[in-house]
Formats: C-alpha cells, structure tokens, sequence
C-alpha cells in the first residue's frame, strides 16, 4: 500500500473508531439478527483496517482487506440498522478456511463464472464437488490497493491473474470505485422523493481490463464481473423482483430456481410479473432471473426492521450472453443470469453460515481485446420511515405495494 495512503488510514480509522468508544448496544425495533451499526464498526474495528464514507446520518463502511467490499451501511446514525451481514465468528477467529473465507458484507467483488468448462472456481480436470471448489485468492483473502480516497469516495486497484478451468489465462486490471450518495444524488437515481424518510445510497463502478496479448473469446471462455451482497434478514423478509413481461419462447422463464434444486410454492410464487423469494434465512436456495427478463431492479422488503432495499444496476438491453455457473460441463456456458438472489439455511448436517440473504448482479461475459475495459456499476438504496411513505416508494419503484408483499404467500 502506498505510504502516503497508508498513513491517511491509520489516521482515518483511528478517528472513526475513537467515535464509536461510547457507542451503546441498544437496538431498538431491531430483530436479534442484526446489530447498530454503531456496534458493527466497533466490532470490524478490532480485526481490520475500515473507511466510512459519509453524508449526513447515512455512512458506510468498507474493507480495504476484503477486497474493498463494503461490510455494512446505516440511514440512522449510531443506532441505525445495520444492514450488511457480518460473519463475527470467522473475523473474531483470525483463521484462513479452505475453498471460502465468507467474511460478509453488503457488496463484494467477485469474476464468474464458477462452474463449468469455464470455471473460475476448479482447477483443470477436478470434478465439480464441493472438495475440489477453490474461491481464488484476489477474490478473497488479497487486499485491494487504495488509489485515492475522500470523505465520500474511494477508489481501490488490484492487477490479477487467473486460469480458468480449460487451462486459458486471463490478465486483468481491476478498478473499483464506491461512493456514498447525497439525498439529492439518491433522489435522481430513484426517480422520487425522499424527504420524509431517512435513506443510505451508494454507487460502485467496477472496472475489468484486458491486460494480456490476447482477445478474451466464446472459445476459449469469457468472464464477468460478478457482484453479490449479503444481508441481515428477518422472519417476514421478501426479496421482489419484477420482470419483463412477453412469452417463454421470446424471453425465457421469468424465474430459475434450478440451482438447488426446485424451491417450493410457499417460498416463492410469481404474481403478475413479479417474483416474490421468501429472504429469511431459515431455508437454503437460489434463483435467477434471464437478461431478457431484467428490468434492472430488484428489491427487498424487511417489516420486521419497517427497511426496503433497492439494488439498481445497468444491463445492457438484449445483451444475452451471461456466463453460466452451473458445476457441470455445459451445453450452453453463455445462458447464465443476470440477477441473482440466496436465501441462506441449514445444510443437511444441521450447520449454517449465517443466516443472511443476498442480491446478485452481473456483467455480461466480457469479450475484451487487449486494454478493452468494461464497466459494471450498481447503486445500493436502504430506505426505512413510516410505513405510507415506504409504501408510496415501493408502489413507484417496482409496482407492488407492502400489502402485496407481506401476503404474496398466502
């Protein structure tokens, strides 16, 4: 890390964690799966270097050692919710795990695809089990450079290497950027108001270029920036996620729950477009949503916390190539989707993660030539006020109401 950059940290954590000395552990209408964020910071604090970006009562915190992933946010000050889902035990631990080191966090960086002739995610040749799958270390345990930084900006760098599973080599250069919003800022991006609720935004712009001799092409396999956030649930949370409307034949399914396997009715129905995923971290699966499908949002609605939370991403229109994950030798690697959501649960031997639940977007599979980049940028909006004004939100934003969310399983 650069000296100079270094030492702006050292001296902006030190200033950030002296202000959360007298933070107390008062949790309001907060369900026990979440904490302040107060307390988040102090916590993260004890283990890691964090930048908070500001504005207003809404800040954000983010790792530098995580590859600049952004932990947790709140819209209320101190006693806010904490959004972003922390993994307290495997930080407070100080150990490294084989295959994954699930640290957390609302947003975190990673390349697709996992699986398939194409992996990212299995050497040459190993089979597609859970014992050969391997997170690549840029991905999880390298820290990202910090190229500049300001009370509302930051701007992380990292140069990469990696082989994916047919034996081709990428190098890239990765630059990522994440900036807390202003209310006006967030105001724009939503297209509403929001002077009667309280509100935290922030907006990544996530930079791939080609650094190698070669153009990256179908045959030898594409990759795409990946981008997956991990959030605290509750009992009545809902992920919603509405669709574009048109027949099977021209825009594929509205919804792809084959990742896990099928996923009951009682856990997730489709109502005029669109798709309500039970978010409660008592249940283990994962859907997806086809590009054709897209409509660039998808949401999440947490009664128990009174939050909605919008992911806003950009999808290029008609793009269908997006890498396909699926741990099998594919007969399509380019039929992927491009949103994703996981509701956490317990596996079969009782044990859990978390539980959280997360929002998933992604690039399309990138065919760069060489010093070509590309682009992937999302905004993150938590909202949490009365109830009328969240509803009026939530009506605008993705055309259902909270009564429509709260009984869309009955």
């Amino acid at each position: 890390m650069n000296i100079k950059i270094k030492s702006l940290l050292a001296v902006m954590v030190a200033i950030f964690i002296g202000c959360s000395d007298n933070t107390t552990k008062e949790q309001g209408n907060m369900n026990n799966t979440g904490t302040s964020y107060g307390e988040a910071r102090q916590f993260l604090g004890k283990y890691t270097d964090i930048i908070e970006l500001k504005s207003g009562s809404s800040a954000v915190l983010i790792s530098p050692e995580w590859q600049g992933r952004v932990m947790t946010s709140t819209c209320d000050g101190e006693q806010g919710f904490s959004f972003g889902w922390i993994n307290r035990e495997l930080i407070s631990s100080g150990d490294t795990l084989d295959h994954i080191n699930p640290f957390g966090g609302e947003e975190r960086l990673w390349l697709g695809p996992e699986g398939g002739q194409f992996a990212l995610f299995f050497e040459k040749g190993s089979p597609f089990e859970y014992e050969y799958w391997q997170t690549p270390d840029i991905l999880d345990t390298e820290e990202f450079i910090i190229d500049s930084l300001s009370k509302e900006e930051v701007i992380f760098t990292k140069r990469g290497e990696l082989t994916n599973y047919s034996g081709y080599d990428f190098n890239f250069h990765i630059e990522r950027r994440v900036k807390i919003l202003s209310l006006a800022e967030t105001e724009s991006i939503l297209k509403t108001n929001l002077e009667n609720v309280h509100a935290v935004a922030y907006k990544s712009e996530n930079n791939l270029r080609n650094t190698g001799d070669n153009k990256w092409t179908e045959e030898k396999g594409l990759i795409s920036i990946w981008m997956l956030g991990m959030f605290n649930p509750s009992p009545s949370s809902v992920v919603i996620i509405p669709v574009k409307k048109g027949s099977l034949k021209e825009l594929g399914p509205e919804v792809n729950d084959n990742y896990f396997g099928s996923i009951p009715g009682e856990r997730l129905v489709v109502k005029d477009n669109i798709v309500f995923f039970k978010a409660d971290g008592q249940s283990r699966g994962k859907i997806g949503i086809p590009p054709l499908r897209s409509n660039d949002i998808m949401a999440s609605y947490d009664p128990d916390n009174n939050a909605l939370t919008f992911l806003i991403c950009d999808i290029p229109d008609g793009e269908t190539r997006f890498v396909n994950s699926a741990w099998e030798l594919q007969d399509d690697p380019y039929s992927g989707d491009a949103l994703n959501s996981y509701n956490d649960g317990p596996l079969e031997d009782g044990s859990i993660m978390g539980p959280f639940y997360e929002l998933e977007s992604s690039s399309p599979a990138l065919s760069l030539s060489p010093g070509e980049d590309y682009v992937h940028m999302q905004s993150t909006v938590h909202i949490t006020g009365p109830e009328n004004e969240l509803d009026q939100i939530c009506k605008k934003l993705i055309g259902v109401d909270l009564s429509e969310i709260q009984n869309a399983f009955n």
